[in-house]
């Protein structure tokens, strides 16, 4: 594993079960896991999941930062247990179109044969671009939960699906709860980051029969296994600044994308706050930031049964997804 591949920081936190065992909140420190069932005074009444941490975040921060500098509890292998995706959010806002060179390399991939040039193409989606940087207007959508999947968990591609394309991004993790709040308050409300693969059916994005409506996110974006997410919740404290990491996803061995996060158009702290202008973030929810350069549209070579997905992202881990078709 690359170094960028590891955790950043003392510790994180994650999600894990042994053997048929329910799953539980554990923390992750050189290669084994505290079940955090076991600390005293972390939870409150209720569940004791990583979400509900994540809702008393700025309380937990500091027992979570004592029980990773102490001895005391019983620590688990990592390599023994099973790793699930490390929250379970009720909301995911998703940014599209957010990367400067993935979108110019879509727009050129999508122009119909014999339309515009190529460098055509180019000069304008970086002029429109630079008005929306401007303008600041992002471009967020809403995805379903139940899309989520763990980050060794099969990806299972729907029978229907012909075009199946890798999307490897930040996800910034909501801890204290967010409605309009300005962009320069914005970080403040990231709890941790951690890496999503938001998967795209490609010929399910435009609704061909209702063009004056456009796309159609819930079919292309949202079948089960369809977004991958973790390995851990990495504490934003840990991270630096999300705007200068690096994604990479390599399919079978092969590097696909590798670009840093500062190509973005809009950061991390543009995106929360603009999704915040129109719904209430909560504690647990994700605000994935769009996707880099280097998608299977881009290569000519979309997503098959058996591929291996690997993604990375500075300092927040690696995940790795096999591909399975629906009948298998």
């Amino acid at each position: 594993m690359e170094a960028h591949a590891q955790p950043a920081g003392p510790f994180a936190v994650g999600t894990f079960s042994s053997g048929d065992g329910p799953r539980f909140a554990g923390l992750v420190k050189d290669g084994r896991v505290l079940d955090l069932r076991t600390v005293p005074g972390l939870w409150a009444p209720g569940d004791r999941t990583t979400r509900a941490l994540l809702e008393r975040w700025d309380d937990v921060l500091p027992l979570l930062h004592a029980a990773a500098g102490t001895d005391d509890g019983e620590r688990l292998p990592l390599d023994g247990l099973a790793v699930h995706a490390p929250v379970e959010p009720r909301q995911i806002l998703q940014s599209g179109a957010n990367y400067r060179t993935h979108v110019i390399d879509l727009a050129v991939a999508h122009e119909p044969e014999g339309g515009r040039p190529a460098e055509q193409v180019r000069a304008e989606t970086a002029a429109m671009m630079d008005r929306r940087a401007a303008e600041d207007r992002p471009y967020v959508f809403a995805g379903l939960p139940s899309s989520v999947t763990g980050p060794y968990d099969d990806v299972v591609i729907p029978a229907w699906c012909a075009k199946p394309d890798w999307e490897l991004e930040l996800a910034a993790v909501i801890g204290r709860p967010a409605y309009r709040v300005p962009a320069e308050r914005a970080l403040e409300h990231v709890a941790a980051y951690t890496i999503a693969n938001d998967l795209t059916a490609r010929e399910a994005v435009f609704r061909r029969d209702m063009p004056e409506i456009g796309t159609d996110w819930l079919r292309a974006k949202n079948p089960p296994t369809f977004t991958p997410l973790g390995p851990y919740l990495v504490p934003a404290a840990f991270v630096g600044d999300p705007g200068d990491l690096r994604v990479t996803l390599r399919l079978n061995g092969r590097t696909m994308q590798d670009e840093s996060t500062k190509d973005m158009i809009f950061g991390v702290a543009r995106l929360v706050s603009y999704a915040s202008r129109a719904v209430r973030l909560l504690p647990g929810d994700l605000v994935l930031t769009g996707s880099p350069a280097g998608n299977g549209m881009h290569w000519g070579r979309l997503l098959r049964p058996g591929d291996v997905m690997e993604g990375s992202i500075t300092g927040l881990g690696l995940q790795s997804n096999r591909c399975v078709a629906e009948d298998s």
